[in-house]
């Protein structure tokens, strides 16, 4: 009999690893050291004009990424055009939720994938905006996302409204 070996996708690689930091060793035991690295093709540019709120929004302000058109946003939002990857950012700092975002995008993108929908949620519940939820519409606007995003937009209620947004990604060459 032979025993099969499972390999894990990069999806689940990236999204283990992320978690795997986070544990804590039991007593007694040394933590072990987790390689960060996600992948030499994918790996993310680095989050300086991202990381603070006004290098941010300067940057939106040279670029404001285009708005899905209104046939394609009715589309998405009735489910006639599939959403054909998901990537929820739910409880991740910036900096875990912004490599993953990019190697996400960036593998959607080398496969062809069209539309994809990113979950940020909606932010603390005390009335103010989640930080995932400015941040990112702001990250697609960037350099960095440019060769892959075509456009971005708030999604449909029954796909989580203002804490989604649909993204559109480019024609992969």
């Amino acid at each position: 009999m032979t025993r099969r070996i499972d390999r894990l996708s990069e999806d689940d690689r990236v999204l283990w690893n992320l978690v795997a930091r986070t544990a804590k060793p039991l007593k007694g035991k040394s933590a072990i050291d987790i390689p960060a690295d996600i992948g030499d093709d994918a790996k993310p540019p680095p989050r300086a004009q991202a990381m603070a709120p006004a290098a941010a929004t300067k940057a939106k302000a040279q670029h404001v990424s285009h708005a899905l058109d209104e046939p394609t946003l009715e589309k998405l939002s009735k489910g006639r055009l599939p959403i054909e990857g998901r990537v929820d950012l739910h409880g991740l700092s910036q900096d875990e939720a912004y490599s993953l975002l990019f190697s996400f995008l960036h593998r959607a993108h080398a496969v062809g994938i069209r539309y994809v929908l990113v979950i940020t949620g909606k932010g603390s519940s005390s009335g103010g905006d989640g930080i995932l939820r400015r941040a990112v519409p702001a990250w697609l606007s960037t350099p960095a996302f440019r060769p892959l995003v075509s456009s971005h937009d708030h999604a449909a209620r029954k796909h989580g409204g203002s804490g989604a947004l649909y993204v559109r990604l480019r024609r992969a060459r």
